[in-house]
């Protein structure tokens, strides 16, 4: 009987010259109040018979039996980053997080210097409990701020205020010393003053790392259905070009569409999604790329947190899983590399996509006649222009 690692070895269309950086996303599901703008897998806990707490232990039990299930798929492989997202990871208690974090140790090999970040909302915020969270291991704290204006956190539906925003990040320096703010601009009848003040009042706290995304109208959020008042293009366009000026002076490199790091503060996890590396994906509906010798394989698991808890019981985690086809490796790749300000040297594509950059000659010339990208053939990056129309740049790779 053929086991489905021994399907994806199998000779196929592609020969990957190698395989490429491994990471481990592990996501968790919940949240105490899920934002009107948030399109990601999360799902405010109401409690089952009165109870205010989510089942902790039983999806931490989940989550091994997942590793555990994938093993086959990444033996032997360095695993270089691990990302806890969600949801609200921080919600986790100080022991749940330490056993998880012990689970992942005992099953991957994980490299010396791994990189270990969770997502924290400023509303569960505790020093104790942070300082545990460290100890446990996590090496990096990515912090949803969003704002620090009343009003637009409000309007946010976030949990917590800007008193609490900025606690959260007094916490997070005592015990941390990479750290990354997560800030929204274009926000609900946001002034550029206020996106100002907003990105001064982050900077005031000299972050490692600042991410700094425009707030969009996603598909099925109670924002695209009931669509706020917001900044017009041009509006939203000033407080970009201010925020490309304003922390380049304060010394963070504008790395990725939305990324500013300071030197040697990339986020590494989210640098090897970009430069089109592998990942295993676990907890309720976490993607995954996973690349083998002749083929890459991307994989979906259950997206309920009870179904999932159920499957991963069961042995059977994934609800979904394909190989990538070689028509559709152009643009996977593009979709990711493109949004690097650098963009990524040009045999990165061969090895990371296992085809020859001729396939995408086409493409690529016209890309460059456009003006939307570099004029080098040692390098795929996009120009100030391609950035500024990212959608229309990776369209080109598009397969007919």
């Amino acid at each position: 009987m053929t086991t489905p690692v021994q399907n994806f070895l199998r000779p196929g269309q592609l020969k990957l010259p190698a395989l490429p950086p491994l990471s481990l996303y592990v996501h968790f599901p919940w949240c105490v109040r899920k934002c009107p703008y948030c399109d990601f897998n999360s799902h405010e806990w109401k409690g089952e018979g009165g109870s205010t707490a989510f089942p902790e232990s039983a999806y931490l039990d989940a989550l091994r039996q997942d590793l555990e299930h994938s093993l086959p798929m990444v033996w032997g492989r360095l695993v270089h980053t691990v990302f806890i997202g969600g949801g609200t990871p921080s919600l986790l208690s100080a022991a749940g997080l330490d056993r998880l974090l012990s689970d992942i140790r005992a099953l991957l090999p994980l490299d010396a210097d791994a990189e270990v970040t969770l997502e924290a909302n400023p509303g569960t915020f505790e020093a104790e409990k942070f300082r545990s969270f460290r100890a446990s291991g996590v090496n990096r704290l990515s912090i949803g701020i969003q704002s620090f204006n009343d009003r637009h956190l409000q309007a946010l539906g976030r949990i917590h205020d800007a008193t609490e925003a900025r606690h959260a990040i007094d916490i997070a320096q005592r015990h941390f010393d990479n750290f990354n703010l997560d800030l929204m601009f274009a926000l609900p009848s946001q002034t550029l003053a206020e996106c100002r003040q907003d990105v001064e009042t982050a900077l005031s706290f000299a972050p490692p790392h600042l991410s700094l995304y425009h707030l969009t109208l996603e598909p099925n959020t109670l924002f695209h259905k009931y669509p706020p008042s917001l900044p017009d293009e041009d509006a939203a366009a000033d407080m970009q070009e201010w925020i490309h000026q304003r922390t380049a002076e304060a010394g963070f490199a504008h790395y990725e569409v939305s990324a500013y790091g300071q030197p040697h503060r990339q986020s590494r996890h989210n640098l090897n999604y970009w430069r089109f590396g592998d990942y295993l994906g676990i907890g309720a509906g976490a993607h995954g790329k996973l690349s083998f010798p002749h083929r890459i394989v991307r994989q979906v698991r259950h997206k309920h947190p009870q179904q999932y808890i159920a499957q991963c019981a069961a042995g059977t985690p994934l609800q979904e899983e394909h190989e990538v086809s070689v028509q559709e490796l152009p643009f996977e790749f593009m979709l990711n590399a493109l949004r690097l300000t650098e963009g990524v040297p040009t045999d990165t594509f061969a090895d990371r996509t296992g085809l020859s950059v001729a396939q995408i000659a086409k493409p690529l010339a016209t890309a460059v006649a456009k003006g939307l990208l570099v004029d080098d053939p040692g390098r795929i990056a996009p120009t100030p222009l391609g950035l500024r129309f990212l959608n229309d740049l990776q369209a080109l790779f598009l397969s007919s």
